[in-house]
C-alpha cells in the first residue's frame, strides 16, 4: 500500500487549501484514515481522523472549526480542506493508514504574508 499527498503550497493568512491523499492501485475503503502535520523542530501532531465509512470524524484542538476531513472511497482518496489558514499551520502534512502502518511522503504547506 502506498499513499500520495498533494495540494500543498504557499498561501496568505486567511486563505484555503485542499489536500488530497490517494492510494493508487489499492483500496482503503475498509479502514480509518488520519492526517498529521509536522512543523520544523516540532513533534508530529494529529490533525484529523475519519472512520472507514466517513461517518465519524475528529480534529485536533488547534484546527477545529477550520479544517474538514472527508473521503471518497470510490476514488480511494481522503481530503483535508483547510480554511482560515494561520502562519502556525505551516508544516509538512502527511496522511497515515494505521491498519498498514503506512505514511505518505508529505506535502508542504506554508502560510505567510
Amino acid at each position: 500500500v502506498q499513499l500520495a499527498e498533494s495540494g500543498g503550497g504557499s498561501v496568505q493568512p486567511g486563505g484555503s487549501l485542499r489536500l488530497p491523499c490517494v492510494a493508487p492501485g489499492s483500496t482503503f475503503s475498509g479502514y480509518a484514515m488520519r492526517w498529521y502535520r509536522q512543523a520544523a523542530g516540532k513533534e508530529r501532531e494529529l490533525v484529523a481522523f475519519i472512520s472507514s465509512g466517513g461517518g465519524s470524524t475528529n480534529y485536533g484542538d488547534s484546527v477545529k472549526g477550520r479544517f474538514t476531513i472527508s473521503r471518497d472511497n470510490g476514488k480511494n482518496t481522503v481530503y483535508l480542506q483547510m480554511n482560515s489558514l494561520k502562519p502556525e499551520d505551516t508544516a509538512v502534512y502527511l496522511c497515515y493508514l494505521l491498519a498498514y502502518n503506512v505514511w505518505g511522503q508529505g506535502t508542504q504547506v506554508t502560510v505567510s504574508s
